[in-house]
């Protein structure tokens, strides 16, 4: 393969199950046999492409200040990208479930 796997450590000391030294061994043909089995794999075409729909958030966003604890905006940030999005989630479903 032309490519090397990156190895990154999530976080703590969590040791992964993947046996890299037979993921390092796999040649490009039992890779290809390997997506030709899956069946969740499909072959992207133009019409899919032609197909596909730009979804866009069925509500406005406003931008704001807000002041949060610190260890907890920590905590949202190393979740990745996506953070604020997933607060806004949280959020949502607090006021889904208290909204009268």
């Amino acid at each position: 393969m032309s490519e090397r796997i990156t190895r990154r450590r999530l976080s703590g000391r969590q040791k992964g199950k993947t046996d890299w030294k037979r993921v390092d061994a796999l040649k490009d043909s039992d890779i290809t046999k390997a997506i030709r089995k899956d069946p969740d794999t499909f072959e992207v075409t133009q019409k899919w492409f032609g197909e596909a729909m730009v979804l866009r958030p069925d509500r406005d966003k406003e931008p704001i200040t807000v002041r949060l604890d610190s260890d907890m905006l920590d905590w949202f940030r190393k979740q990745g990208r996506g953070y604020q999005t997933r607060i806004n989630a949280i959020l949502r479903a607090y006021y889904e479930n208290h909204h009268q």
